[in-house]
This record gives structure tokens, C-alpha cells and sequence, in this order.
């Protein structure tokens, strides 16, 4: 019997020290799922003078890719280096020379999941990517394995844990964005370029990557309709509280008659809703199926060791295959080809915050705007401004059309009694 499977690691930064970690104090776990041991054979750094934390060697260290994607005696790749072109270039390599693979980089599945898995697929290989999205949640797992029987309809969730944390703190504390940003950046939640994060990016692709999977559909990043949190104001967030509703930056993808709608922003959930109270650097994702109804599931979206521990899952499978030779077989490319809803068809409630000339006739001009595209008001709450020369507006929508909804902002900012329409939010879910 063998007595130990190999496998290469590219990358050792946090998350890569801590594949290794768990590999080696779970040994006797591994042991018995997969049969034998596993030993990290090679480890491709950058600087092989580097200290770094873990117990190594310097003989498992490597600055050449090549002695882990060509040596034949490694049975799978783990990808955390990061990154895009290297990486994708990389796993590929790994690919085509018959190595399964367990990446948990969301931007290369994001931006090229479909042609890996189709050279997956055309060498008999695994490629595995649960830690892509939300670090410790076997989100993808339950999609792919769990309820594989169901027809999913919508996943909603919070997917983003540096804007997370951003909109908890600027909601319970009353703080604004650029205070919070900085603190997040001083703990290590957000980068000193946030972009990727607070821009709604960092979301997008872990959305696209469940929607793909949850809707087996192949979905591209241009897909989604995305929209950071940098324009959130706590005047926004304090009244949307006042309303009943929690800001966070919501992923969604749904389906309804084989149309998908797949989209990052800043929406508003009632305040009992259970991801109003998901908060800080956690994630949690809502799936909705048509047998199961509900699920949620909830856990820190990422992290060195709930990353490493999304990784070692993976690959505790992908071992099992190999020893059992059926690498490859469990691969289902998407079933259905692709299509999206149209604006007319996407339908929601929306929050607006609208700044109006405080004169007679100005409310009536107003409702008199919404009644002509035929939407309907649920909530009108006003606040005068500057002494009474201005007057605020919120306004919360009955479900309309996306397309009739820009159609009314449109002409609100044409009208004369507008002097601007402050902010814009989606809506999900009733206020019970």
C-alpha cells in the first residue's frame, strides 16, 4: 500500500503556511479518509532565504515551478499564490501534465473557471474551489454535492468580508466610510488599494463563480451588475434604519423561467432578516431551492487557517480520487446555456433619498412623477432641510421593473422642483 501521496504547493504565504500546518497536525485524520499519508514535496517560493512560519525544510523550498508541475511523483497542485496570469498559467501546466489541482483563487475562476475545467475535463483531471469563495463555508461543496438534487432559484449572501466589516461599523457606531476604511486597512482586513473590495469587484467574482454552479450556467464576470459602497453615507444608513432595513453589500444571483439576473450593490435588508445580523469579517450565503425552501450558511470568509481548512477538504477528495482512479469522472459541466434577464424583467423595491425644492405643489409634482410610470409608494418619510428651503425625501418603492425605475430617476433629475437624487438602494425582502 502506498504510504504517502505528494503534493506541490505553489505559494507559501498566510494561506499557504496554513495548508501546510493543517497537513501536518491532521495527519492521522488524512490517514484515514484517504488511505495513506500526505506530504508537501515541494514549495514554490519567491525567496528561498525568506524566513517564514512552519515547520520546512529547505529541500521542500523551490524558486522553479517547474519541479512541481513536471515531477512526476506529485500527485496534486495547490495553488495560493494569487494573482492572475502566473496562476492561471500555472494550473493549466498542471493540468495538461495530468495533476489534479485545488486553487482557492477566486479571480482566475471568476475570469477563466470555464477553460480550466474544460481542460479538466479534456485531461481526465480535478480541479477543485471551495476556499475561492467565502473562505470556510463549504458553499460550493453543498451546491455541487449537497443539493445537487434541488433546482436552485436564488442565492443572496455576503460574500465580502472587508465591506462587511466597513458597513457594521458605520452602522452600529455611526462612523463614516473613509474613518472605517482606514481602520480596516490598519487591521489587515482591507488593502492598501481597496478597490478590489469597497468597488464591489472582490463580490462580483465569488457571485459569478455560485452562480455558475448553483444555476450549472456558464456566467462571466461582465455578467454582473456591480456597484461598490463607496457613495454609502451614514445619513443612507441611519435612514434605512429609521425604515426598518440594515445596509449590506449584497451578491445575488437568481433565476426564474431560465433567465438570471446576477448582481453586487449595496441593497437593503429588513432588519430581522438573518443576514442584517451577519456582521464584522463574516460571510454568510442565502440559497434559496425549490424542494429544500431556506438555507443559510454562515462563517468567517476567510482567514489562514478557515481558508487552509476549505483547501485540505478539497484535496482530501481529489487524493481519494486519484487512489481510487476516477480523477475526473466527478466533473459536470454546466448543463444549461446562458441567459439573462432583461431590465424590464428584473423586478425589486427600491430605497431613494431625494432632495426637493420645500414649496407648495412640490409633493404632489412628486407622487404625481411615480404615479405616471405606475409605481406605487410603500413608505414616504419627509425632513425638512435649511431652514425650510429644502426638504428630504425618502421614498420606498413597491416592486417595480428596473427598467421603469431608471425611467423615473431619469425624469427626477429633470424636474425643476429636483435639486438632486441624493442616493439609490435595492430592497430585499419584507418588513414582517
Amino acid at each position: 500500500m502506498q504510504q504517502a501521496m505528494n503534493i506541490g504547493l505553489l505559494g507559501f504565504g498566510t494561506v499557504g503556511s496554513g495548508v501546510l500546518q493543517i497537513i501536518q497536525e491532521h495527519q492521522d485524520k488524512l490517514y484515514h479518509q484517504i488511505g495513506c499519508g500526505v506530504t508537501v514535496k515541494k514549495i514554490l517560493v519567491n525567496d528561498l532565504e525568506k524566513e517564514r512560519p512552519g515547520s520546512y525544510t529547505q529541500e521542500q523550498l523551490t524558486t522553479d515551478a517547474d519541479e512541481i508541475l513536471k515531477d512526476p511523483e506529485i500527485d496534486a497542485v495547490v495553488e495560493v499564490m494569487g494573482g492572475m496570469e502566473e496562476a492561471r498559467l500555472y494550473i493549466r501546466q498542471a493540468l495538461e501534465n495530468g495533476k489534479n489541482v485545488v486553487t482557492a483563487n477566486k479571480d482566475v475562476m471568476a475570469e477563466y473557471g470555464s477553460e480550466l475545467l474544460d481542460v479538466a475535463d479534456a485531461n481526465s483531471c480535478d480541479l477543485y474551489y471551495e476556499a475561492s469563495v467565502a473562505g470556510g463555508i463549504p458553499i460550493l461543496r453543498t451546491l455541487v454535492e449537497g443539493l445537487a438534487s434541488d433546482r436552485i432559484t436564488k442565492m443572496m449572501g455576503i460574500v465580502n468580508g472587508t465591506t462587511n466589516y466597513i458597513l457594521t461599523k458605520m452602522t452600529k457606531e455611526g462612523r463614516l466610510y473613509e474613518e472605517v476604511l482606514k481602520e480596516a486597512q490598519a487591521l489587515g482586513y482591507a488593502e492598501a488599494d481597496p478597490s478590489s473590495d469597497v468597488d464591489g469587484l472582490d463580490a462580483a467574482r465569488k457571485i459569478s463563480i455560485l452562480g455558475t454552479l448553483g444555476f450549472s450556467m456558464n456566467l462571466d464576470l461582465s455578467d454582473v451588475k456591480m456597484t461598490g459602497i463607496r457613495n454609502v453615507t451614514s445619513e443612507d444608513i441611519q435612514y434605512a434604519k429609521q425604515l426598518g432595513y440594515t445596509m449590506k453589500l449584497i451578491g445575488l444571483a437568481s433565476r426564474d423561467n431560465d433567465e438570471v439576473e446576477v448582481s453586487v450593490e449595496p441593497a437593503l435588508v429588513p432588519s430581522d432578516h438573518p443576514l442584517a445580523s451577519v456582521d464584522d469579517e463574516f460571510n454568510a450565503v442565502y440559497v434559496y431551492g425549490e424542494a429544500v425552501g431556506e438555507t443559510m450558511f454562515y462563517g468567517p470568509g476567510a482567514g489562514k487557517l478557515p481558508t487552509a481548512t476549505a483547501i485540505v477538504s478539497d484535496l482530501v477528495n481529489v487524493l481519494k480520487n486519484k487512489r481510487l482512479g476516477v480523477s475526473g469522472n466527478s466533473l459536470v459541466l454546466p448543463q444549461f446555456d446562458k441567459k439573462l434577464k432583461a431590465d424590464e424583467n428584473i423586478d425589486t423595491k427600491y430605497l431613494m433619498r431625494i432632495h426637493a425644492k420645500d414649496l407648495p405643489g412640490t409633493f404632489a409634482s412628486l407622487t404625481a412623477l411615480f404615479s405616471q410610470h405606475g409605481v406605487s409608494l410603500e413608505k414616504i418619510l419627509q425632513v425638512p432641510l435649511n431652514e425650510g428651503k429644502l426638504a428630504e425625501i425618502i421614498v420606498v418603492t413597491h416592486s417595480v421593473s428596473r427598467k421603469t425605475y431608471d425611467d423615473v430617476l431619469e425624469k427626477l433629475n429633470e424636474a425643476d422642483e429636483i435639486v438632486e437624487v441624493k442616493s439609490s438602494y435595492r430592497v430585499e425582502g419584507e418588513i414582517k
